[in-house]
């Protein structure tokens, strides 16, 4: 890896060519320094320090074809599309501008809205937490911001479109930072997808500050490309009486490697984490799904589902943790993996952390084959056995879809999904 005083000088020199603040330079070189420090996250039963999760590559603005993207106009759509680096288009209506609303570039956000960069910005998530976030913090190239002020509801969800562009080597670097404000409610829909096929790292982070009695609902449908190994770290801080719902579509092809929690920090909150994951190939797939019940009378919820095909791997690990001191609180999990393929290799832990008395707290774990009587039942009646087995499936991941809210999102994902099993019955 480069020397420190040369990385440091050439993310000088990059942080100025960008025009960024100096509390944001002054950021990216303390990570920088903290990566020799840092060693890469641990993640229970799997194994994933071989993967080229880093570039040894400097920091470097690189812009994208716009026309990667094709955009349909509508005025009446709340709509960010980023390839790359590049920021294609940002839609939102004067009236939420007007409330104070504020949905920019993350650059743009640390050079015009200071204040409040500085004052959330890697607040959730922490540089010095392992090797890959002092990572992101120091190489970060890319990335979304939105506010939405006190007691602002905002009605339709806001879409992002973000495409890693991969025509080019350049790894993606991407952080969203949403920020709902007291009393305010917001709902956030994202499409992670790949555009070429060089082999490029993509480290993709996420935090929500639920400020108290606001409402997040924050949707992410992944797709990113079988040549990307990725790391994701999504984290929400949840305040008193606030209410965070994830529901997550992890159906990227490559690699991956990631955590979702949730810290449920003031007395009331409320988390409810779902997701719905699919492998196929020699695809290998780790996630820690987690929530911590800080305050009292928290609830937090985890709902994991996953479907393994052909030669892949999939770990599922949910943490519920309760901590002392917040009594009447509630931590339930379900992790259930569906294994397709002599070949596949998958499993799914229930963790449990409780350290308080008056709770309640459950958990719920399996890993098995499809039900050949099922199988039977649907083939006995002349259904192929590849149409069978889709069918088999979207009922093992119906009871993840159906507890999605908004019905643009299930129909998306159901779609994604019928691809991805299509696409891993094609090699069976």
């Amino acid at each position: 890896m480069t020397d420190l005083a040369e990385a440091k000088e050439q993310l000088t020199q990059a942080s100025q060519q960008n025009n960024e603040p100096a509390p944001l330079l002054q950021r990216r070189l303390a990570a920088r320094e903290l990566m020799t420090k840092l060693r890469l996250p641990r993640m229970q039963r799997f194994k994933f320090h071989d993967w080229p999760l880093i570039a040894d590559q400097p920091l470097n603005w690189v812009p994208s074809a716009t026309d990667l993207e094709q955009l349909t106009p509508d005025d009446e759509v709340i709509r960010v599309t980023q390839v790359g680096q590049t920021t294609v288009h940002i839609h939102i209506p004067d009236k939420l501008k007007a409330a104070g609303v504020i949905l920019t570039d993350i650059f743009t956000a640390a050079r015009e809205h200071s204040d409040l960069f500085e004052r959330y910005f890697m607040t959730a998530i922490k540089a010095d937490e392992n090797l890959l976030t002092a990572y992101h913090q120091a190489y970060l190239n890319a990335g979304l911001f939105l506010y939405v002020p006190k007691d602002a509801v905002i009605e339709k969800p806001i879409e992002a479109e973000l495409i890693q562009d991969n025509t080019q080597d350049e790894p993606l670097i991407s952080h969203i930072l949403v920020v709902a404000d007291r009393g305010s409610k917001v709902k956030f829909i994202q499409h992670l997808t790949t555009v070429g096929d060089h082999a490029n790292p993509a480290n993709m982070m996420i935090e929500l500050i639920a400020r108290d009695s606001s409402e997040i609902d924050f949707s992410s449908l992944d797709e990113l490309g079988a040549s990307t190994h990725t790391y994701f770290k999504r984290r929400a801080d949840i305040g008193r009486d606030a209410h965070v719902e994830w529901a997550v579509g992890l159906m990227n092809d490559g690699d991956t490697v990631g955590d979702m929690d949730s810290e449920l920090l003031g007395e009331g909150g409320y988390a409810n984490s779902k997701m719905i994951a699919v492998t196929t190939r020699h695809q290998e797939v780790g996630v820690n799904n987690r929530v911590t019940n800080h305050g009292k009378h928290t609830t937090g919820l985890i709902n994991q589902r996953g479907v393994i095909l052909e030669n892949s791997e999939l770990i599922f690990n949910g943490i519920g943790q309760i901590i002392h001191g917040a009594h009447g609180s509630k931590a339930d999990q379900q992790n259930r993996v569906l294994i397709m393929s002599d070949q596949a290799r998958g499993d799914a832990n229930p963790i449990l952390l409780i350290d308080e008395n008056d709770v309640e707290a459950g958990h719920a774990a399996s890993v098995g084959p499809v039900d050949p009587h099922q199988m039977y039942y649907l083939m006995s009646r002349g259904i192929p056995r590849k149409q069978a087995e889709r069918m088999v499936i979207r009922g093992f991941l119906g009871a993840v879809l159906s507890a999605i809210p908004a019905a643009d999102v299930r129909n998306k994902l159901v779609d994604i999904l019928e691809r991805k099993l299509t696409d891993g019955q094609q090699y069976q």
